[in-house]
């Protein structure tokens, strides 16, 4: 398991980690309006799974605005900001933000996503920050779990996985 810290304390990650190389498993989240979203939504297309711990904070709010600029508008790409907020938090930040190209899903109800992808932060009942690259067929071409939580991730890494995908 990867070894991660939150305000440099130790964090006990719960799940089934994954790795690049790996097919993505499917999970089960709500969208801003609480209808289920899960990964075969998103079939044939290529994907960011950009996971942060609260869109409140403002190190996740920088985060989904830089995946946002930068890779949200491929048409045959989908970035899927993930946390553990409850919809209604994502739909009043998304609204305040002034993003209209973000899709944000929870994971709050179940802690699906983080429990099959391996990043529930058992101490906080949040997902660690992380970002996943899948291409069209769900295979994983980048996996970065943060080691310190309130870090960002490599950016530059996981843009260039995605952009690479044909």
């Amino acid at each position: 398991m990867a070894k991660v810290t939150f305000k440099q304390e130790p964090i006990t990650l719960k799940g089934e980690e994954v790795k690049q190389g790996d097919t993505a498993p499917d999970f089960k989240v709500l969208g801003n309006d609480l209808s289920e979203v899960t990964l075969k939504d998103f079939d044939g297309k290529k994907k960011i799974l950009n996971v942060v711990p609260s869109l409140d904070t403002p190190v996740c709010d920088q985060q989904a605005r830089k995946f946002n600029e930068e890779a949200s508008t491929d048409e045959n790409g989908v970035v899927l900001t993930i946390s553990a907020d409850l919809p209604f938090a994502q739909k009043r930040w998304c609204a305040a933000s002034g993003l209209d190209n973000v899709l944000t899903v929870s994971d709050h109800k179940d802690l699906d996503f983080g429990m099959n992808y391996g990043v529930v932060m058992e101490e906080l009942r949040l997902l660690a920050r992380s970002v996943f690259v899948l291409d069209q067929n769900n295979e994983i071409v980048h996996a970065e779990i943060v080691s310190e939580g309130t870090d960002f991730p490599d950016f530059d890494k996981a843009l260039e996985a995605y952009n690479n995908i044909k």
